[in-house]
This record gives structure tokens, sequence and C-alpha cells, in this order.
């Protein structure tokens, strides 16, 4: 597996979104090389996804190499766990929760047995990741439109699982322009005041979304506030409808522009208080 030069973003590492293109080519390629390859045309959604970025990766620094591996396997879902390796440094552990799902019906199937016996032989105990916390968007949020684009769709007719995370970034920055001067590097050839590491996403599926000319609205707020991080909760809603296709828990680290980490400017102490995040369970959901 290779970074490509179009994944970079303007910090010049690999952004966080695209690294959810790696673990989809990854598990791709592991479930093609197996017996449940049939699988990959019928039905399978990604309901859950959990991202630990340990340390950013580059363009041409190393070879990227992906270790996949099956972990709880249930009537209808199961869990991939990965690693990713640049040059032999460990930079992101992840796991992602599939579902076998009937589009006609509109609900989970159950694996066949010998489908699940098979997920089962592989299944390997996991180390859990570390818990973020079921932060969730109250009433108070900040809102930002995002608009899917032609080329988000899959082969199922939805949106990719991966692009969920670009809309979330999206909103993201959007968030931090609206607080802040130069919130963030636009261009290469200027020395960025500030940069911001994403740490960890975790980001539950509820509902699919479509192609459509509308655009839907990402809602953040703000969690717990440290030091150099903070824990941001997003909601992509439905403006027309009300529903709310995925939510999401990121925890991002404010830094230098040499990426150091640095206090948290102060407008978004401010902010937390604006659109403060409602802390609770974890939040689950079906496709």
């Amino acid at each position: 597996m290779a970074q490509r030069w179009v994944d970079l973003d303007a910090q010049g590492h690999v952004n966080n979104a695209a690294v959810l293109d790696y673990l989809q080519e990854a598990r791709v390629a592991y479930l093609s090389d197996s017996p449940n390859a049939h699988l990959l045309g019928n039905g399978i959604v990604v309901v859950g996804q959990q991202v630990e970025y340990l340390a950013p990766l580059g363009f041409g620094v190393g070879p990227l190499t992906a270790e996949v591996a099956v972990g709880e396997v249930g009537a209808s879902r199961f869990t991939i766990a990965y690693t990713l390796h640049e040059g032999g440094l460990l930079a992101v552990r992840a796991r992602t929760t599939l579902c076998l799902f009937d589009f006609a019906s509109g609900r989970p199937t159950r694996l066949a047995p010998p489908e699940r016996a098979w997920f089962a032989e592989q299944a390997v105990p996991l180390e859990p990741l570390r818990d973020v916390g079921g932060w969730h968007v109250g009433g108070a949020a900040h809102e930002h439109p995002v608009a899917v684009r032609w080329s988000d769709i899959d082969r199922y007719g939805h949106v990719n699982n991966t692009l969920y995370f670009d809309y979330v970034a999206e909103a993201r920055v959007a968030l931090y322009g609206a607080l802040l001067d130069a919130p963030i590097r636009t261009g290469t050839g200027e020395t960025p005041e500030r940069t911001w590491l994403v740490a960890r996403q975790d980001l539950t599926h509820t509902r699919q979304m479509v192609f459509r000319r509308e655009p839907y609205v990402v809602r953040t707020a703000i969690g717990a506030l440290g030091r150099t991080s903070s824990t941001l909760a997003a909601q992509i809603v439905d403006p027309v409808t009300g529903d709310v296709a995925a939510r999401a828990v990121s925890v991002v680290v404010h830094g230098d522009a040499h990426g150091q980490p640095t206090p948290l400017p102060e407008p978004l102490h401010a902010a937390a208080a604006r659109w403060p995040a409602v802390p609770g369970t974890r939040a689950g959901g079906r496709p």
C-alpha cells in the first residue's frame, strides 16, 4: 500500500480522513482473498469506525504496511481491526464494525453459518482503544452545510463510509475559522501560526446519505478541553427531516508551526460555553 500525493493536506502530511481510504483498501483486500469474498457485493455496510492516530503519515517516508485481523463476531456484525505502519513505525490503530444488510428490506441480515464460522475461526482478542467518552451534540451547536458530491457515491448508491470523516472535518475547519484569525495553514509558502493534529476519531453511522442537491448540515459542539487538546462532538443532520445520519467524536490537539502541542487558544474556551457538548453514554445506532 502506498500513500498518494493527493492525500496530503495543507499541513504537509496525510489527511486524517484519507486514512479511512487506506483502511478500506486493506479491508477489501483481506476479504477478497477469503472464502467470504462474495459478501463484498452483497450489502456489507460500515456501522462504526474508531481511528487512533499515533504518528503523522508522510509521503515517500517509508513503505506503508497494513495488518488486518478479525475481532468480535456476532450474528450479523463483525469487527475488523487494523494497524498501519510507516517504515516500521506504528502510525494508526483502528477498528471498523460492519454489518450484513439487506437493502430491499432495509434491515440487517444474518451471516450464513459457513460465513460466520470462517470469521469466528479468524477472530482474535483485541486490545481496547482508549475510551474518549460518549459526547453528544445538544441544542446549541456550530452549524455548517456540506454538499454531497456525485463522486462521493459508492456501488451501493449511497455515500461511501470514508467520506463522512471529510464532512466532519469540513465543519471542524469552519468552526475554527469562525473563532480564530488564521485558523489553519492555507498555502504551502506561508509559515502557519498553528497546526491541528487529530489524535482520535470515532464515528457511528445511523442512516444512509444519498446524493441530492440540498446540503446536509454538520452540527459541532465542544466537549472536554484539556491544556492542548479538545474533544468535539458532531452530528450530520438532514435539515429537511431532522434525521441524524452519523454521530462523531474527535480529539484534536492544538500545535505550533512545527506541530508541537501548545495551549488551546482562548476563543475555543469561550466557544465551549456557547456550543457545549453533552456528556453521556457512547452513541449507538444501526445502518
